[in-house]
């Protein structure tokens, strides 16, 4: 049981935490936003590449034990068919919003990736999920002091009648993107083509980088053939597309760039997001 003061110093951390400009107001009116602002607001949070920050140390540390576990959760459950990865990089990468996005430890927003996608593909009750983590928490009240890590599922049978996701049935001996093979016609482009980065409209998804829209850079290589990540996440049917491998120079990508005039920085963007320069 929590006390007043307990409750209220949690409230009073939770309001500190915020993910909005500091010169507007919560849920602005429309005529305090401009376009800029807007589409900040509406960008997948795991787009960070470019963005303003403060150097960080790099640490080599070994994972801790729930880190390895939350990994195989996520292995299993794509070897099963209840996911593939484009969901759960969705799933785990912007659907938590920016400030657990930020804020929580990588594999901590694997884990959330799990439970959601098992309460949206109706895998489980969210009641009885939270009645399961309050079991488990008081099972292991005080630490584990000696105890063994049990499951202890409450039951076990015959899983051929759960809902698989319709790519995993039909990949399954294949590979992927091998089983795309074939699907997208000729490519548009070839290799040594300039293109450049359409800054077509975000919203919910992309793994098109922002620092490149617009940007013009070199086809480097044609590479597979794959829907895009913005339709293959939401696990419905989506035609294939081309994938390229995109080059980009340094000096011309980022402003007041100082390193040589040679430097490059290569990425991966699929057919439709590109269009010859």
């Amino acid at each position: 049981m929590s006390t007043a003061a307990e409750r209220a110093a949690q409230l009073d951390l939770v309001a500190r935490l915020k993910s909005s400009y500091p010169e507007l107001p919560d849920a602005p009116t429309p005529d305090l936003l401009d376009h800029n602002r807007i589409t900040a607001y509406l960008k997948p949070v795991h787009d960070v590449g470019g963005e303003p920050d403060a150097p960080m140390k790099y640490e080599n540390k070994q994972y801790e034990l729930w880190e390895h576990m939350t990994y195989v959760i996520c292995e299993v459950l794509a070897w099963r068919g209840i996911w593939l990865s484009e969901e759960r990089r969705r799933i785990g990468n912007v659907d938590v919003g920016r400030a657990e996005y930020l804020g929580l430890p990588y594999y901590g927003r694997w884990l959330l990736a799990v439970a959601r996608v098992l309460v949206e593909k109706h895998h489980i009750g969210l009641t009885e999920l939270s009645e399961r983590m309050a079991e488990v928490k008081a099972r292991y009240d005080g630490g584990l002091a000696g105890k063994k890590l049990e499951a202890r599922p409450r039951s076990e049978g015959d899983g051929s009648a759960v809902k698989r996701n319709a790519h995993h049935k039909h990949a399954v001996g294949k590979g992927d993107p091998q089983v795309y093979a074939g699907q997208a016609g000729e490519p548009r482009f070839k290799v040594g083509d300039t293109v450049t980065v359409r800054e077509l409209p975000v919203i919910f998804y992309t793994r098109t980088p922002e620092y490149v829209r617009g940007a013009r850079g070199e086809i480097t290589s044609v590479a597979y053939e794959s829907p895009a990540p913005e339709d293959e996440t939401w696990d419905r049917p989506a035609a294939a597309e081309w994938f390229y491998v995109v080059r980009f120079n340094m000096a011309e990508l980022w402003d007041g760039y100082t390193g040589t005039a040679a430097d490059v920085v290569q990425t991966e963007i699929p057919e439709h997001w590109l269009e010859a320069a």
